[in-house]
């Protein structure tokens, strides 16, 4: 199938016209609108510095649903143990400078270039993305931060700088999600790690169809609290 080349319109081919490694198209911007039309459709950006903007929708999609989250027991302990103050929406640039900062095996560089960063505290700034902050002694020592819109959250990336401080984020996220009543929180592809905590892969045509109804709940904007 051939990759679409985006122009100045707001437009995206349909997902399940994506390479078989999930590449859609390439080009367009990463304006707010574009970035809330995309994700609404099934659709993120991910590329490199120097690189156009490139457009994908994996199939399979790795999806955690909020009630299928795994708690190990040392977790368990750690949640009841309250080590980290948990907050939301605080230190948002913070957060994504330091996922942006983290080594990633099998990549040079980071993805989370100059211009996605501007643009996710753009949406950020506007209510529409998120972040979960794990705080040690004044410290901000874990996070993660994603896109919220209708009943599901996209995340994007995580980081710790103490044992087990991203899990508890994504923990207090589920909790969150739940008490949202979202039907889904979409981990975009499939890793060791997500899959121990109870993500799974599912086919793009049922991800697309679930991102459908998801859509029919209204987009809570603002701050968010814990």
């Amino acid at each position: 199938m051939p990759v679409y080349q985006l122009t100045e319109e707001l437009v995206f081919p349909h997902p399940e016209l994506a390479e078989k490694d999930g590449l859609l198209a390439i080009g367009g911007d990463l304006s707010q609108k574009r970035l809330v039309l995309a994700y609404a459709n099934g659709i993120f950006p991910w590329y490199s510095k120097g690189s156009p903007v490139i457009w994908w929708s994996p199939d399979p999609r790795m999806v955690l649903f909020p009630g299928e989250m795994k708690v190990s027991k040392s977790l368990h302990n750690k949640l009841n143990r309250n080590i980290f103050e948990i907050k939301a929406d605080t230190a948002f640039a913070e957060v994504i400078e330091r996922c942006a900062s983290v080594p990633r095996k099998e990549q040079d560089d980071t993805w989370i270039t100059k211009e996605m960063k501007r643009a996710y505290i753009s949406l950020h700034e506007n209510g529409y993305a998120h972040s979960i902050e794990a705080w040690y002694k004044g410290k901000l020592v874990g996070g993660l931060y994603g896109v919220s819109l209708g009943g599901a959250f996209f995340g994007e990336s995580m980081f710790y700088n103490m044992t087990d401080a991203s899990k508890v984020c994504l923990y207090h996220l589920v909790e969150k999600a739940k008490e949202m009543d979202f039907s889904l929180i979409d981990v975009q592809q499939d890793t060791p790690h997500l899959r121990s905590l109870g993500a799974r892969d599912i086919p793009r045509k049922k991800f697309l169809s679930l991102l459908k109804d998801a859509m029919k709940h209204p987009t809570h904007k603002g701050k968010w609290s814990l």
